[in-house]
């Protein structure tokens, strides 16, 4: 008799604590502020994708060019009309952090750069070209594949005019742009990385960590694939020298 009464005050027990948390569930969701939807699902207000964050596709990545040799992107093949006045992962405590690429001026300094060409520094396929945000200006980025498979970006910034669009094949020493100044936000100079990189990232030209940027002088050297006197034109160019009508 005693182990029934025990089991039956265990039964009442469980079933008021069973009562209490459906009332407080109850209660919870009468009182519940109601939900207000402030951002709503919509189109982008552009009738074009924005590039900056996305992964190439298949298709993209399968169209980007084998390139065979590197050259610097200012002052010829061999980049003698041009210095380097602000180096990679020098430090700008104005800017607040080691720069992620070179600044790459005409010999002449100030603006006289000012509307240079600026070209590709190997065959490869456009990325990105049109102007992320105002401090960045004008900028083009080039898929470039390597005889071993992997795929590094140059990023062109600061430009003047962009002659170049999303999915064109360009070739070694083909004009992509002009230097320019940003509208006027610095000195004429084109800002120039190489990103060992899979998707098209802008992000930012100054930070502590240096991410997937590589060195553009040490990396365009490593690359140069030909002899300090060798002016060759690349490949592509050759065969559109041949069939005009190829883009």
């Amino acid at each position: 008799m005693k182990s029934s009464g025990i089991g039956h005050r265990a039964d009442s027990f469980f079933r008021w604590i069973g009562v209490l948390l459906a009332a407080s569930a109850l209660a919870t969701w009468i009182v519940r502020p109601p939900v207000r939807i402030t951002h709503r699902l919509s189109m982008v207000a552009e009738d074009r994708l924005d590039h900056r964050l996305l992964m190439p596709c298949a298709w993209q990545r399968a169209r980007i060019p084998t390139a065979l040799r590197f050259d610097p992107p200012m002052g010829g093949e061999h980049g003698a009309l041009a210095y380097n006045a602000q180096r990679f992962l020098e430090m700008n405590e104005k800017r607040g952090g080691p720069h992620l690429g070179d600044d790459l001026n005409g010999i002449g300094g100030g603006d006289s750069d000012f509307g240079d060409p600026v070209c590709s520094v190997a065959d490869g396929l456009v990325l990105y070209a049109g102007v992320p945000s105002p401090g960045w200006g004008g900028t083009v980025v080039v898929a470039h594949r390597l005889a071993e498979g992997r795929t590094l970006h140059s990023m062109h910034a600061h430009l003047d005019r962009i002659e170049a669009g999303v999915g064109d094949l360009v070739a070694r020493g083909q004009v992509i742009g002009t230097v320019g100044s940003a509208r006027g936000l610095y000195l004429a100079h084109l800002h120039f990385e190489m990103r060992d990189s899979d998707q098209v990232d802008i992000g930012p030209g100054y930070s502590f960590h240096p991410m997937n940027r590589l060195d553009p002088t040490v990396t365009i050297a490593a690359l140069r694939g030909a002899a300090e006197s060798d002016l060759s034109p690349s490949p592509m160019a050759a065969v559109r020298a041949s069939r005009p009508e190829t883009r």
